[in-house]
Parts: C-alpha cells; structure tokens; sequence
C-alpha cells in the first residue's frame, strides 16, 4: 500500500538581520546643501536627543545618500528599527530651520527599496 503524501507548512519568518529605510528630509526653506556626513549626524542627533548618550550609540549605517534630493537609505538592525523610526518621526529641526524626516519604504530586504510600485510608470506601451 503507498503511503499518503504528506503536507508541510514553511512559515518565513524574518531571517534577516537587518531592516533598511528608505528616508527623505524635507527643509523649511529647501535648503540642499547638506552631505553624507552632515546627514548621518542629524540621525545620530535625533537619536540622541530621543534617547541619550547610550541610545544613540546603537549602530546603524547609511548605505546610499542622494545630496540632490536629499535622500537616503539607511541599514539598522532589527532591533533598533523602532528606535530609529521614532528618533526620525520627531526631530524636527536642522541649524534652527524646521524640517522633517519622511520614511518612505521599510523592508527586511534591501531589493524592495530598488523601486516603488506606487510611483511606477507605464509610457506608451500600452496605447500600441
């Protein structure tokens, strides 16, 4: 007699380390003059303010910077991903101008930030 086939469930859960963000700051008055460097620290800043010495010492790493759009895609551990969020949702100024941070897209898989389907684009490919 053959023996009945089994059914195994896999459940995915979040084997990645990491979390990445895809963030943006948006200045008072537009102001576009700000680098990597300069970008990194208003981070650290937030998350000192937020959490003291001890909490802003946890790593995080900005893997990509636009200076033009002032953009950025930062890699944070799992653990650290509320902390982080939280620091960027409420600081709210830079060299006394207001400003805010814009989270945009969170993933546990670095690819997913590579495009948004809420911004994509279809030319005329479709009218022929």
């Amino acid at each position: 007699m053959e023996e009945p086939s089994k059914f195994e469930r896999y459940v995915y859960k979040n084997a990645s380390v990491y979390h990445y963000m895809k963030i943006s700051l948006v200045l008072e008055n537009g102001n576009r003059n700000i680098s990597s460097p300069e970008f990194k620290q208003l981070i650290i800043r937030g998350l000192k303010d937020l959490y003291g010495e001890i909490g802003a010492s946890f790593p995080f790493d900005l893997l990509k910077f636009d200076e033009n759009k002032l953009t950025g895609i930062l890699r944070v551990y799992n653990s650290g991903l509320v902390k982080l969020w939280s620091a960027l949702t409420l600081l709210g100024s830079y060299q006394n101008e207001a400003c805010a941070f814009r989270v945009t897209q969170v993933s546990p898989f670095l690819l997913a930030l590579s495009g948004n389907s809420r911004e994509l684009q279809f030319g005329d490919q479709l009218a022929s």
